[in-house]
């Protein structure tokens, strides 16, 4: 059950967002094998006076175009499925979108099952 949380400065067409949200879904999908209907995203857009970064920390030249996708999801993938997930997202937003491959930055905290609860106040996951 992964959470994901978009974040990106404003300006872009419900359509292209759509696009986005869907390009990340699709990754997760194939590369940690995330069922098609766990799906759960917010898209966060900012102005510009809201919107921080630096242009080039760790030898990454970064633009106004950057995107942050933080990922909040169970401790339970391997070092080599997070880094297949994170070549995956980068290819498929550069290829779907134009977005650089430099300006997409992916973040994942993990977490245990008792962590969620996916309504009625109940912690499905561990009843």
């Amino acid at each position: 059950m992964p959470f994901v949380q978009i974040h990106l400065r404003a300006g872009r067409s419900e359509a292209w967002l759509q696009k986005l949200s869907r390009a990340i879904h699709q990754s997760m999908i194939e590369e940690i094998n995330v069922p098609e209907d766990d799906y759960f995203q917010v898209i966060r857009q900012y102005e510009n006076n809201e919107f921080f970064y630096d242009p080039s920390y760790l030898q990454v030249e970064r633009t106004d175009e950057l995107i942050y996708i933080h990922f909040t999801l169970k401790q339970s993938r391997t070092t080599e499925q997070k880094r297949a997930l994170y070549r995956s997202i980068a290819s498929r937003i550069h290829s779907e979108l134009g977005v650089r491959k430099e300006d997409v930055f992916i973040m994942l905290a993990g977490n245990q099952d008792e962590d969620w609860s996916f309504g009625n106040g109940r912690a499905q996951m561990i009843e």
